[in-house]
């Protein structure tokens, strides 16, 4: 493995430790605001905090690439995150984080339907046979699956889709573009929707200097600033540097450190849970040893 490979690696862990964790604040962050409070206040964060860079760049994109960017991150951060807020109200982050891990299935499918996208049949034994790891993984937690509604698994599938187009979309059509420039602009536009819904959803109504209010929008500061800005700036590196599939492996590292989390918050994680991470762990090698090569 060369030294392109290394970093490559490098900012998969990283990735796969920051959104694997996010489970976790959109749990402590759920605990005294909504589902749409706590999604538009992360998207707002992360929308105040790339502003200057938003500024500096707006004008420096072609006016052609602007509704792209704004797309993208409307399907990659927007929707997604009021998806997943709303999951966790019915199903807890480690089933979240696992069914995280069908990204890359629907980059696949997504890109043969809307980008023309060809993949090759190494890298698609590599991503079922991770995504063959990630549904042991499930099964391994049956205590998760005993009282779960399809209707909040349903949204965490529906945001792993729109994962997949926009990870096409930006592999294919912003290549030109800075990865600062892209997702400064794409969760500042954002932040606007996002800063109209968290309007109508009462917040700026509650009692603000309220201790228990304060401890959910810190945790939806730290999903922001930490989870969404400089998550989404490392995340279209990675797209850029190793390709859409390879990037979106990066899924398949949230079960993982679900589990870790689990481990510290004295949840059950044996040797069944661990199994099935190697196995995932393979099929994300299989994938990426072609593009390390």
């Amino acid at each position: 493995m060369g030294n392109k490979g290394i970093l490559n690696w490098s900012i998969f862990i990283l990735l796969a430790v920051i959104w694997g964790s996010s489970f976790i604040m959109m749990k402590e962050g759920l605990q005294y605001l909504t589902a749409f409070q706590l999604a538009s206040l992360r998207i707002v964060f992360s929308g105040i905090v790339l502003l200057p860079s938003a500024i500096i760049h707006f004008k420096r994109i072609p006016k052609n690439k602007l509704i792209i960017i704004f797309v993208s991150g409307f399907f990659g951060s927007l929707l997604p995150a009021y998806l997943f807020c709303v999951a966790e109200l019915g199903i807890d982050g480690a089933l979240a984080g696992s069914l995280n891990s069908l990204t890359p299935i629907f980059v696949i499918l997504t890109g043969a339907l809307f980008f023309k996208s060809k993949t090759a049949g190494k890298k698609i034994v590599g991503i079922f046979i991770a995504f063959a790891g990630s549904i042991l993984l499930l099964i391994s937690k049956e205590h998760i699956l005993e009282n779960e509604n399809l209707r909040y698994i349903s949204f965490v599938i529906l945001a792993t889709i729109f994962y997949g187009f926009n990870v096409n979309m930006v592999y294919k059509h912003l290549q030109n573009i800075g990865s600062l420039q892209i997702a400064s602009i794409a969760l500042t536009l954002n932040a606007i929707p996002a800063l109209i819904v968290l309007y109508f959803t009462g917040y700026f109504n509650l009692n603000l200097s309220d201790p228990h209010i304060l401890y959910s929008t810190g945790h939806a500061a730290l999903l922001g600033i930490l989870a969404t800005a400089i998550a989404s700036i490392i995340f279209y590196v990675l797209v850029k540097r190793a390709g859409a599939v390879f990037a979106s492996m990066v899924t398949y590292g949230i079960p993982i450190i679900a589990n870790i989390w689990g481990l510290i918050y004295g949840e059950e994680v044996g040797w069944k849970e661990f199994s099935c991470l190697l196995l995932i762990l393979f099929g994300v090698y299989l994938v990426n040893r072609k593009v390390a090569s």
